[in-house]
């Protein structure tokens, strides 16, 4: 599985000659509300299982937690299950409250 930085996530968000990924956020529902990176959807960790049939094999996958661990564990799931392009954003969303956007509540 790729690794890639909050300030690399942001670079490819903003690159218009690139794909978008989807950006799977599997933290708990009080974890998304409180803070969460634009356009990305919740799935949280214990719902991968059941869930992972809705999400495209071949499209790009930034897996995205707190600070990195259970969204690099649903990764390799995933990977397990044959997803094609799975990316774990290192550090979470508290790295990217830290490097990328200052404002992002945090916990």
């Amino acid at each position: 599985m790729r690794q890639l930085s909050a300030t690399q996530l942001k670079d490819w968000l903003a690159d218009a000659n690139r794909a978008r990924p989807l950006l799977l956020d599997v933290r708990e529902p009080w974890e998304f509300e409180t803070c969460r990176i634009a356009d990305s959807i919740s799935m949280p960790m214990r719902g991968i299982p059941a869930r992972h049939s809705e999400l495209d094999r071949d499209q790009d996958i930034v897996m995205i937690c707190h600070h990195g661990a259970r969204s690099f564990q649903a990764g390799m799931f995933l990977e397990q299950m044959g997803f094609a392009s799975i990316t774990n954003l290192q550090g979470g969303v508290a790295a990217w409250a830290r490097d990328v956007d200052p404002a992002m509540p945090t916990y």
